[in-house]
């Protein structure tokens, strides 16, 4: 199996080094490189061809933004995941790197231990390296492990690390990927074969209850993959749609609603980041807020939008399930539900119940999905009806909608 080959770019060596030791203590992961800024970057790429870049948005001499735009001019197409930080204006930029060409963000690390947040975010930082890298690397020749291999070995860090807590080891064994991490990756080396892969499934066939019937309200759930993909789907929806559409993003709280207004830049209908309590009326598309999960609630008056900060689901808040559950529950065989990219298994189960209630239902396709989880199970549970490509989403919603429109 081949390497997925990371460049770090950012102006803190304790970040550039911190967030290196996660990844190369990762097998099938590693590090190639390191800058110090935008034209730094922009110097190592040809160098150490990498299949991913991690980059910074504040940095001297070239700053991320400002990189993005030369990345453009220039036709490089190495996937960038932005480290964002989690602030009103870290939100703002963070979206505008989306808007030129950035394929995702994770929230940076920091507060008063760095040493001690970055284990918080070593979860994202493993999948969505192993993800965008991963597809890019594969696209380009490479032998990848599947997705699920990276994050086995990161659930196993995790697991080691809660036994030293237990143990009453010092904080920083236990919270930071240390150097004997990735001592071990180098003493064994990435072997796939030493690894039990979740074999693919045959599907379950699902009966519905009862016929699909006009469909009310469209549903999506998506993970990692999703702010282009989203993208993607909404410049192409149906300016005459007549649903109201309510969407699950994995998103961290405080970028939701940005994430919200660019998506309401380029799509025909209104988008906006959902509110609790909110009536959910006709062509009029719901973004659920990081922290939040959104599900639909009966009442006298029509059906409204109730957000609440119970536990996460699936390890996610907000969930898909939670959301796929309600519409299941509420609108039954008047509704379409849809699952897209993402890793995991949020989702699936829900959709399965919508199907069960006689929903129609749609899955993003392998080919076409950065990572190919929560509509592999989907379809696996019996919950996906018909898989279809990324580029041909839009259509098979705007088809569905069309043709199913009450009244």
């Amino acid at each position: 199996m081949d390497d997925i080959s990371v460049l770090i770019c950012d102006d803190s060596a304790l970040m550039r080094n911190l967030i290196g030791r996660i990844i190369d203590g990762i097998s099938g992961l590693k590090v190639v490189g390191k800058a110090e800024n935008g034209q730094d970057l922009l110097n190592k790429i040809p160098q150490f061809k990498p299949d991913v870049i991690l980059l910074d948005v504040e940095m001297p001499v070239m700053n991320g933004v400002d990189f993005l735009k030369e990345r453009k001019r220039r036709g490089i197409d190495v996937p960038v995941i932005m480290l964002s930080s989690v602030t009103t204006e870290g939100a703002a930029v963070s979206i505008q790197c989306l808007d030129l060409g950035a394929s995702d963000f994770i929230t940076k690390p920091g507060g008063t231990s760095v040493t001690l947040t970055i284990a918080d975010v070593s979860v994202e930082i493993v999948e969505y390296v192993s993800a965008y890298g991963g597809s890019y690397a594969a696209m380009h020749g490479k032998k990848i492990p599947e997705p699920d291999y990276f994050m086995h070995q990161i659930k196993l860090k995790e697991a080691e690390r809660f036994v030293l807590k237990k143990k009453g080891e010092e904080a920083g064994k236990a919270n930071a990927f240390t150097q004997s991490d990735i001592e071990k990756k180098r003493a064994v080396p990435a072997d796939t074969t030493l690894w039990s892969a979740t074999k693919t499934k045959t599907a379950v066939t699902v009966k519905p209850e009862r016929d699909g019937g006009k469909i009310e309200l469209i549903a999506i759930g998506i993970s990692t993959g999703g702010p282009n993909a989203l993208r993607e789907v909404f410049k192409d929806i149906d300016p005459n749609m007549k649903q109201p559409i309510l969407v699950v993003q994995h998103m961290p709280a405080g970028f939701t609603e940005e994430f919200a207004a660019s998506l309401d830049n380029l799509c025909p209908l209104k988008v906006t980041e959902a509110k609790d309590g909110e009536q959910i009326v006709n062509s009029h598309v719901y973004i659920a807020p990081g922290g939040y999960h959104m599900v639909v609630e009966q009442r006298a008056l029509g059906r409204f939008i109730k957000l609440t900060q119970d536990q996460p689901r699936n390890g996610h808040r907000p969930s898909v399930d939670m959301l796929f559950e309600s519409v299941a529950a509420i609108y039954k065989n008047h509704a379409l539900g849809v699952i897209m990219t993402g890793m995991g298994k949020d989702g699936a189960a829900q959709l399965a119940e919508m199907r069960k209630q006689g929903a129609w239902t749609l899955g993003q396709d392998q080919a076409s999905s950065i990572v190919y989880g929560m509509p592999k199970v989907g379809f696996e549970m019996g919950g996906v009806q018909k898989q279809v490509a990324l580029k041909e989403m839009a259509g098979a919603i705007n088809q569905l909608a069309r043709e199913h429109l009450l009244g």
